[in-house]
């Protein structure tokens, strides 16, 4: 997609012109019929045609409930009839916020995400030129929106990605890319080091697959000599067989999507350093295949970790709580981050619990908390806050281990994972936990299977801007 900013309406144009539910009145301008069949009910569109046969869509925006959410009606709009456009579209944007023309642009940019990469005949695709017309400069706007929107379908493409291709090596070789590209650095740890240093979690769940894990460094750091204010550690699983203890083969293809925290990560380091924020910030993803073979871990197990503990391998599908585990402690040890967010795809729990509306929030910083959580309604990209009690503790026990890594009861699994994380941040007080199994994969206007959303780029880059200013 391409953007550019004018002052004017060109009536030659196709236009793209919007208005909140029963506010038809900044549509006279446009459109001659006095009783369009269009009342502004939100993603509602309506086409016309002009006085010079270019065509007018009109576009419903809803409420103000609605605000949080235009993004979708431009993106569908887009997605909708892109087809038919040949020449520039102008977006039609007085008393538009700066939030609102930023939610407009990142859809019409997540509008042109083509998730058939290994088709063997591709459709063309035309670049599409969109003309927003504001008397205001808002060209900065413009920039930062498009880049936001560009990076969301960079990790959508990794997510959707089948785990043939999208191995740990994939995952370090894009994220090298993408440092040399957006000027941050990035280290990949491969299994010597990984070894060497003591990832023996990150190892042990591997360790049954051709495709060797990896740890995923990444690190933009502006203010040179300053403390790192921000650690992200993302759950980098390519593919989740379950090991040993096997899922059920319905939907297995989909477990392509498990390394969605990963994504996330790596877009948001990505995106802060190409918007030149400034903050230190860490990125680690630690990546494994989960696979069967005769060399997998196994169910009884006692494995080391990158912290000394001794864990006891109550499921091998509990294996995301095991690689995040080992880049939690080593994020933790090795940078000192004043705060730390991990993400993951890590339990059909947090689905349970909150359906595909949020993602599960965990965190004893009533202000990380607190701060988060407005950011997420801003954004559409919402969590909720569920308990950190120490009665969790005991689901924990292990007779032969420091703690075993599932409770083996059908209740509470979100919220166990997470406590079993908690026993490896060395006590932080600013960690965060995010569980976004239900938010990061799933059905799609956009697509008859499901596939990636690209939940929680807008969220952590949001709340990193946040912290930035204080």
């Amino acid at each position: 997609m391409i953007f550019s900013h004018v002052s004017k309406v060109n009536a030659h144009h196709d236009v793209i012109v919007s208005c909140r539910k029963g506010q038809l009145e900044k549509l006279q301008h446009f459109i001659k019929v006095n009783e369009p069949d269009f009342d502004g009910e939100f993603s509602t569109v309506q086409m016309l045609y002009g006085d010079e046969g270019n065509r007018v869509y009109l576009l419903g925006l809803g409420e103000e409930k609605d605000a949080v959410k235009i993004d979708e009606a431009f993106r569908k709009l887009s997605f909708d009839y892109k087809k038919y456009w040949k020449g520039p579209v102008q977006v039609v944007t007085e008393g538009f916020s700066e939030a609102e023309l930023q939610k407009m642009v990142i859809g019409l940019e997540m509008s042109g995400y083509a998730i058939g990469t290994f088709k063997s005949k591709k459709e063309d695709v035309n670049a599409i030129t969109f003309e927003i017309v504001n008397v205001k400069d808002i060209s900065g706007v413009l920039e930062e929106a498009q880049a936001i929107g560009a990076t969301i379908n960079r990790i959508k493409t990794l997510v959707d990605a089948p785990a043939n291709q999208k191995t740990p090596e994939f995952l370090g070789q894009w994220a090298k890319a993408s440092a040399h590209d957006s000027n941050y650095t990035c280290t990949v740890l491969h299994k010597k080091e990984l070894e060497a240093q003591g990832f023996d979690a990150v190892m042990a769940v591997g360790q049954g697959s051709v495709n060797p894990p990896v740890v995923i460094v990444t690190e933009y750091m502006p203010k040179k000599g300053g403390a790192v204010d921000i650690g992200l550690v993302g759950k980098g699983i390519t593919f989740d067989t379950g090991g040993l203890s096997i899922k059920p083969s319905a939907n297995l293809h989909y477990m392509k999507s498990d390394m969605g925290g990963a994504a996330v990560v790596l877009g948001v380091v990505e995106l802060v350093a190409k918007l030149k924020l400034n903050i230190n910030i860490v990125g680690v993803v630690a990546s494994a295949e989960n696979a069967v073979d005769s060399n997998s871990y196994r169910p009884g197990d006692v494995i080391n970790s990158y912290s000394g503990k001794t864990i006891e391998i109550i499921d091998t599908d509990a294996e995301g709580r095991l690689v995040l585990a080992d880049g939690l402690n080593y994020i933790i040890k090795e940078f000192q981050p004043k705060q730390v967010i991990d993400l993951a795809t890590l339990t059909g729990s947090v689905v349970q619990t909150l359906g595909y509306t949020a993602a599960g929030m965990f965190t004893n910083n009533t202000k990380m908390a607190q701060d988060v959580s407005k950011i997420g309604f801003e954004t559409n990209e919402r969590v909720w806050q569920l308990p950190m009690f120490s009665d969790f503790e005991s689901e924990l026990h292990s007779d032969i281990a420091d703690l075993r890594n599932f409770s083996g009861k059908p209740i509470a699994g979100a919220i166990t994972a997470a406590k079993f994380l908690e026993a490896f941040t060395e006590s932080h007080d600013a960690w965060m936990h995010l569980d976004i199994a239900g938010v990061s994969f799933g059905d799609s206007p956009y697509s008859k299977m499901k596939s990636a959303s690209g939940f929680g780029v807008q969220l952590i880059v949001n709340y990193i801007k946040s912290i930035s200013k204080n």
